[in-house]
This record gives structure tokens, C-alpha cells and sequence, in this order.
């Protein structure tokens, strides 16, 4: 028994996840419908989120203050906030027209008798729709400025934490060395914090279990049937946009792409296992500093990103609002379409953060459309089952993302870029 947990623990952590992925498939298919391990699964895997959820906020805390006071200028953070959001809106959109470029080609929901579909409720989902469709700019932008920054901390609002690590940042740099003790405490509580990650992530192969587990359990194999082209195509215009779309910002930007993707394939696994970006954040920000990007731009971009760059979303969201006009035989002139991008390119960035967020826009967007909500039923047992790719390519894109603009501010350092990617397995071991 030691000698079979040694092996184990000699895997690495992308093959723990990938075993924990297809036992909890294995496990869900034969206990489907039991109530009992549903319940245990979901329990093992609320587990494993939780605990990222305890440490993500000291991490982006601590990491985001040091890295604002070490870069200091408000004018140059003005530039790397403004070039930031210029390339996540650029990206983001590109994200969203390739989606609605594909469902255009490959007509999804053409070969979908959407009155044959088995509906799931989507009652949980409303309260927030609700609140999405009424979302503009200044609802958005004063969103974003916290009243208590405890109380955004305590809640997971990671934009007003943002916000209030870049002010805080700024004042320590604006004080000069009295700040030096805080600055001190700030650095180890991100050693304490990435320490504390590394003992979590042990947890991964069994949170991932659990909730893939759960999901099988509670929706079936069967449920993927039906809709199995709109997840085939959903899949494939992903993976397009991440080896084209992002292919090339990487060769523009002097990148090594596939050498990058090898580095943080553990993190891209267990987004997908988990659906869930936020368990990668931690790591992902380790991941950057470790290939040579200034703190200060690591600690902002990849927070900021999880919430204003989510091209695996985008591209959800405009295909899957094609898919639905196509199976109620709407047609959708170029004007409406759109539309439907402007739309999106609102909606998305407002509603970032809420549980179920890319289903939460799409509810909020396709009545734009003439769509009527009540088709969101029948592609909402399939969510789950999409949200694990999408996250995967939110992933991908805001490690790129990051890369990016540290090259772009000559803030990654080409030499140590190149010997952590050339040297990555020795490096981890």
C-alpha cells in the first residue's frame, strides 16, 4: 500500500488530476442518480475549492501591494493599466467574432429539434441575469471601487480588492522607507501563502474527483447525447482560438508558445477538471514570476484577467446564442449579430465573478436577439460540461496575456524566460 501511494506521489500533478478526472467519470457513471454519493462527491470537491478560496486573497493582496510599490509611478501603472484592458478588450472581441464566424459556418443548431430536448431549470441563474441586463458602464466602474474593503475580501469581489492593493501600493511607495516593515510583512505572507498552495494542491487529484464525480452523477453521460455537435463545435472553436488566435500574438511577441503551454499544463488540466479559473490563480502567478515577468505586472494582469479577459467565455457565449437562434429558426441578419457583440462585449466584462457567470450572460443577452430565455433550458445540462473547456482557454489566454505584456514594458527577462522554459522539469523537481 505505501509502495502504490509512493508511485502515485511521484506522478506529476497534471497525471494525479488526469487519474483523479477519469475516476471520478468512472465513479459518477456507476453511482448516477444516488443521492447519497452525490452529496459525498460534491462535498470532496467544495473542499478542495474552498480551500483555494482561503488563500487566493492574501495571495493577490500581498503579491499585487509589493509589485505596485515596487514599480512606484502612477504614470507608468496608468500605462500598463490602459495597455491591460486595451488588450483584453481586443482579445476578448476577436474571441467573441470567432465564435459567431464558426456558429455562421457550422450551423449547430440547424441540426437540433430543440422541442425533442430534455429542459433543466434555470431558476438559480435568474436573480443574476436580472441584474446583468440592467449592468452598464457606470454600474460597472462603481462596482469596482469598494465601501469596505473587508467586506470585498470576505466576499471574494476581486476587482475592489484590486483596487484598493493598487492604492495601497502606490501610498507605500509614496512614503518611501518608512514603508519597508509592511512591505517585509507583505513578502512573507506571499512565501507563506505560495507555501501553503503547494500543501493544497496535494488535495487537486481528490477535489477533481469529486467534482467531476458529482457531475456525471447528477447529469449523466447520456445528457451530452443530444447536444453533442454544439459541444464538439464549442471545443473545436476553442481549441482554434488557442493555437491560431493566440499562436500568433505569441510569435508577435517573440514567445515561445508551446514551451510555454508545457509549463503551465498542470494549471490548464486543472481548470478543466474543476471548472473553475480561480484554483490556477496562486500558481499561475508563481509560474510568470518564476519565467521572468516583473511582479508588479504578474500580480495585476492575472487577477485583472480573471475577471476582463475570459476569451474561452466569449467564444461560448456568441456561439451559443447562434446555436439557439439556429434551432428556433430565427434568422439573424448581420445587424443583429451585431448587436449581439456589442452586447457581449458589455455583459461579459460586468457580470465576471458570478458562480455560473458565462450562462448568467448569455441569459442576459440573447432576449437582444429575439431569443426566447426559455431555451436556455434545454443547452443548461450541458453547462457544466462546456464551463470545463472554457475556464482551459481562460487559462490559456491570461497566461499569454501576461507574457504579453511584460514583453511589451520590457518587464520579462528574455534570459531567465528562456532558461526556465529549457529547464522547466529540472526547475519543478
Amino acid at each position: 500500500m505505501i509502495m502504490k501511494h509512493y508511485r502515485f506521489s511521484r506522478l506529476s500533478l497534471g497525471w494525479q488530476i488526469f487519474i483523479g478526472l477519469l475516476a471520478g467519470i468512472v465513479v459518477g457513471m456507476i453511482f448516477y442518480q444516488n443521492h447519497t454519493a452525490i452529496t459525498v462527491l460534491q462535498s470532496l470537491g467544495t473542499i478542495f475549492l474552498r480551500m483555494i478560496q482561503m488563500i487566493v486573497m492574501p495571495i493577490v493582496i500581498s503579491c499585487l501591494t509589493v509589485g505596485i510599490t515596487n514599480i512606484g509611478d502612477i504614470k507608468k501603472l496608468g500605462r500598463i493599466g490602459g495597455k491591460t484592458l486595451i488588450y483584453f478588450e481586443v482579445l476578448t472581441t476577436i474571441a467573441i467574432i470567432l465564435g459567431l464566424i464558426v456558429g455562421n459556418l457550422a450551423h449547430p443548431g440547424s441540426f437540433i429539434d430543440i422541442h425533442k430536448l430534455q429542459s433543466t431549470s434555470i431558476a438559480s441563474y435568474m436573480a443574476s441575469a436580472k441584474t446583468a441586463s440592467h449592468t452598464g458602464f457606470w454600474d460597472i466602474l462603481l462596482a469596482i471601487i469598494p465601501t469596505n474593503i473587508f467586506k470585498s475580501i470576505a466576499d471574494g469581489d476581486m476587482m475592489p480588492v484590486i483596487f484598493f492593493s493598487v492604492f495601497f501600493g502606490l501610498g507605500l511607495a509614496a512614503i518611501g522607507e518608512q514603508a519597508k516593515p509592511v512591505i517585509d510583512v507583505l513578502n512573507t505572507v506571499a512565501e507563506v501563502m505560495f507555501k501553503v498552495t503547494s500543501w493544497v494542491m496535494k488535495y487537486a487529484p481528490i477535489g477533481v474527483f469529486g467534482l467531476i464525480g458529482m457531475t456525471i452523477a447528477q447529469m449523466g453521460v447520456s445528457a451530452l447525447l443530444p447536444l453533442g455537435y454544439f459541444i464538439l463545435i464549442a471545443y473545436l472553436t476553442m481549441i482554434i482560438f488557442c493555437v491560431v488566435i493566440l499562436g500568433i500574438v505569441a510569435k508577435i511577441f517573440h514567445l515561445h508558445y508551446w514551451k510555454t503551454m508545457k509549463v503551465v499544463a498542470d494549471e490548464i488540466i486543472l481548470a478543466f477538471s474543476t471548472a473553475s479559473s480561480e484554483v490556477t490563480l496562486p500558481r499561475l502567478i508563481d509560474k510568470t514570476q518564476k519565467m521572468g515577468v516583473d511582479q508588479g505586472i504578474t500580480s495585476f494582469v492575472i487577477p485583472t484577467g480573471y475577471t476582463f479577459n475570459l476569451d474561452g467565455s466569449a467564444i461560448y457565449q456568441s456561439l451559443a446564442a447562434l446555436f439557439l437562434a439556429q434551432a428556433y429558426g430565427l434568422h439573424l441578419s448581420w445587424a443583429h449579430q451585431f448587436t449581439l457583440l456589442l452586447v457581449l462585449m458589455v455583459t461579459s466584462k460586468g457580470m465576471a465573478g458570478v458562480p455560473g457567470a458565462s450562462f448568467v450572460v448569455l441569459l442576459a443577452s440573447v432576449s437582444t436577439i429575439g431569443v426566447p430565455v426559455a431555451g436556455l433550458t434545454f443547452i443548461a445540462g450541458i453547462d457544466r460540461f462546456v464551463d470545463m473547456g472554457r475556464t482551459a482557454v481562460n487559462v490559456v489566454g491570461n497566461s499569454i496575456a501576461t507574457l504579453v505584456i511584460g514583453e511589451s514594458e520590457h518587464a520579462l527577462d528574455r534570459e531567465q524566460y528562456e532558461h526556465y522554459l529549457a529547464h522547466y522539469h529540472e526547475a519543478k523537481g
